[in-house]
């Protein structure tokens, strides 16, 4: 019996009915298998001489120099345990311009003179590795010809077991670089930033009195959402599987509308993914703490609680990685693209920013009263000036093809930045500008009308979901990065236009003081007087209102706002001499390095909508243009009535429409704009993007009348919909 398109979408549907085999359940010991596969602490305590403990722990924690000294010693204790959980291999585990991980996997086994073989691994093989460095992208900054370049251990990121069932291997986090000395990956500029960073914050807190902090290092917390759906239709969907997203798919009857996904009860199906997942990252170190059913039928969201920021972006690497991997064994495929479904939510990575010391302290901890708390709104004030001066590196550090779908709609935060503080913390700030802060609003409780129920401490302030940088009680969340995306970039920003920020208002106070006796009263009020003038000139980029109203959007002009609506407007930005200067100063990224990445971004953008086109034509072309036309051509063989007629008619002047844009874009797609990266990315914005949307549009159309059984792709109503 021949099977139809719609008798394959079926036995996907019930391929997997009934989730994984739950009779082998076992119970989750979370605290004996956290860490197992990470050669962390408690490992490198039980295995290495104090001496050698004692320095590698004072880099990791103190950052204080690396000692090459110690490689050897690590490196064998290293090898041992690695060997020991079964790894035949080793990788220095890097991650380059690309936005995902590399490794280049070595054996530990050296032929030994008796003909047989040992294994092996030096101080000299974990400091550093060779791979090719001709491959990946780097700008400009290396030659095709030149190949050479090197990675660099980061010891303050552990390295972890990776295990499949034929074996495993051991991962060591490093730096990549070229062979002339430029950074060529993120977790270079991200350890730069973070020194920066570091030095900035603790001159401040040296100025408030605060001698016991040695290292200031900021945090994250990353709200990953992502979707899950059948193998079977990822396979079947050609758009899937070459650009992460849907190129064509009517609205279908049924969507989000209903509200009934988001915090729903969770698929067993899913369940089990969601376990396994949880499971293997846990072994990792990885320390995940939420799971949910997001808004979009399909959806989930994962979310790990504060680490380093280096370990979290390490971390947020794994648990893609991870979700990809894991939900193969379940029959399911993770998809990570930011807009992989028109018509309902896209997917972003929520991060959740801070700072602390290595004494515990969080920086952005307001405390009960935050009026009275300084410290924290000299942090608060420099996050304030920081994102109002530099809007444009926020926007770049999250613009790409795939977030241009998803931000600005109604369902993600726009392209313009601004900050929501909350009620309470807004209106502290208010009462600076204008002499001294005197109050803080307070929450109280609050009661549900029923005897039974407690009353609830309530918040000073409520949420602003629409906002895409906020104040959410002790961090700001940014909530403009894509599902897709290294959190890396973002948080180099970050971490560089704070510090310069604090480096700025440390010299307003230190102004301030000069010459004044260190009486009490003289502290507070020469960090009022720094806060009113940045408040002053800042207060433009706060909002509490509704970032998706058309009327935000012309009051944001009103106050001077950039509004940087696609990844290209915002792009030519990135050049500015303001941020040249900012990352060379702040010895982050040199101006070699940053136009290196600008070229990189452009030319990532034009790749990946040139793919996407391309893909468009040949789909339309030979899957949707030749099963319109069989349908086209039964309904004019039947013979049938005037209805049959009518509904020929439609399917042909759909054709029509479908032949027409598709023409239209095959010559876009054949023109590509110019010479240049830069010529031909403008071409992809300008010309391509629209005539996709032709072909989308006329394909969409058709989508709605063609008979389910002939219709070649998996529809909306099937792929979000199978559980």
């Amino acid at each position: 019996m021949t099977r139809t398109v719609a008798d394959y979408n079926v036995l996907a549907a019930t391929k997997h009915v009934n989730g994984n085999n739950t009779s082998a359940r076992k119970a989750m010991d979370i605290e004996k298998i956290f860490g197992e596969n990470t050669f962390g602490m408690d490992e490198m305590k039980a295995r290495l001489p104090k001496t050698v403990f004692k320095s590698l722990v004072a880099t990791i924690d103190k950052g204080a120099k690396l000692d090459p000294s110690i490689a050897d010693t690590v490196a064998l204790a290293m090898k041992e345990w690695a060997v020991e959980r079964g790894a035949s291999h080793f990788t220095h585990w890097f991650q380059p311009l690309t936005g995902y991980t590399a490794e280049k996997h070595d054996s530990f086994i050296t032929p030994n003179k008796g003909g047989g073989a040992i294994a092996q691994f030096s101080g000299k093989e974990l400091i550093q590795g060779e791979p090719d460095a001709s491959s990946f992208p780097s700008g400009g900054v290396r030659a095709t010809f030149e190949a050479r370049g090197y990675t660099a251990w980061d010891a303050t990121s552990p390295a972890f077991i990776i295990e499949n069932k034929n074996g495993s291997y051991l991962a060591i986090p490093t730096a990549f670089a070229s062979w002339t000395g430029e950074a060529l990956d993120h977790k270079t500029p991200l350890l730069r930033s973070m020194q920066t960073l570091n030095s900035a914050a603790l001159r401040v807190l040296e100025l408030f009195g605060v001698k016991d902090a040695h290292k200031v290092y900021s945090t994250v917390g990353v709200e990953q959402e992502y979707f899950l759906i059948d193998e079977e239709f990822y396979y079947r969907r050609p758009d899937i599987v070459t650009t992460g997203r849907t190129l064509f798919g009517a609205k279908p009857p049924r969507g989000q509308e209903l509200d009934d996904h988001y915090f729903g009860s969770i698929p067993d199906r899913v369940l089990a993914c969601m376990l396994e997942t949880e499971k293997e990252l846990y072994r990792l170190g990885v320390p995940v703490k939420t799971r949910h059913n997001e808004v979009a039928p399909g959806q989930y969201e994962i979310a790990p609680i504060f680490e380093n920021t280096n370990v979290a972006a390490d971390h947020q690497q794994l648990l893609m990685l991870t979700l990809e991997r894991v939900a193969r064994h379940h029959g399911l495929v993770c998809l990570m693209h930011e807009k992989p479904f028109a018509g309902i939510n896209g997917s972003g990575k929520h991060n959740n920013w801070s700072m602390a010391t290595d004494t515990g302290m969080n920086l952005l901890e307001p405390g009960d009263n935050p009026h009275d708390n300084i410290q924290f709104l000299f942090f608060c004030a420099a996050v304030i000036r920081a994102v109002n001066r530099h809007q444009d590196l926020l926007r770049i550090s999250v613009a790409s093809a795939a977030n241009d779908h998803r931000l600005g709609a109604n369902e993600a935060p726009p392209a313009i930045i601004s900050i929501f503080l909350g009620e309470q913390l807004e209106d502290v700030f208010n009462q600076l500008e204008h002499g001294p802060a005197k109050t803080s609003k307070q929450g109280g409780l609050l009661g549900l009308g029923v005897e039974t129920l407690p009353h609830l401490p309530r918040h000073a302030g409520d949420r602003n979901r629409t906002s895409p940088f906020a104040f959410t009680g002790n961090k700001f969340e940014f909530r403009a990065v894509g599902s897709s995306q290294s959190v890396s970039f973002p948080n180099i920003v970050l971490n560089v236009i704070v510090a310069e920020a604090l480096v700025e208002m440390g010299d307003m106070l230190e102004a301030e003081l000069a010459g004044k006796k260190k009486t009490e009263g003289v502290l507070e009020e020469a960090v009022a007087e720094v806060i009113k003038r940045v408040i002053h000139n800042s207060k433009a980029i706060i909002f509490g209102g509704d970032n998706y109203s058309d009327d935000w959007h012309q009051e944001a002009e009103r106050r001077g706002l950039l509004n940087l609506r696609t990844t290209m407007d915002a792009y030519h930005h990135l050049l500015d001499e303001k941020n040249i200067n900012l990352f060379e100063r702040a010895g982050v990224l040199s101006e070699v390095e940053l136009r290196a990445r600008e070229e990189i971004l452009v030319e990532q953008y034009f790749i990946r909508v040139n793919i996407e086109a391309e893909t468009t034509e040949y789909l339309g072309r030979t899957y949707i243009l030749p099963a319109a036309v069989r349908y086209l051509t039964q309904l004019n063989d039947s013979g049938a009535g005037a209805g049959v007629k009518s509904v020929a008619k439609n399917v042909s002047t759909g054709i029509d429409a479908l032949c027409k844009s598709l023409d239209a874009l095959g010559v876009q797609n054949r023109e590509l704009g110019g010479d240049t990266v830069h010529e031909k990315a403008e071409h992809m914005r300008r010309n391509v993007i629209g005539a996709m949307t032709e072909v989308r549009s006329a394909a969409d159309a058709l989508e709605g009348i063609v008979a389910h059984d002939m219709w070649p792709l998996p529809t909306y109503r099937e792929i979000l919909w199978v559980k």
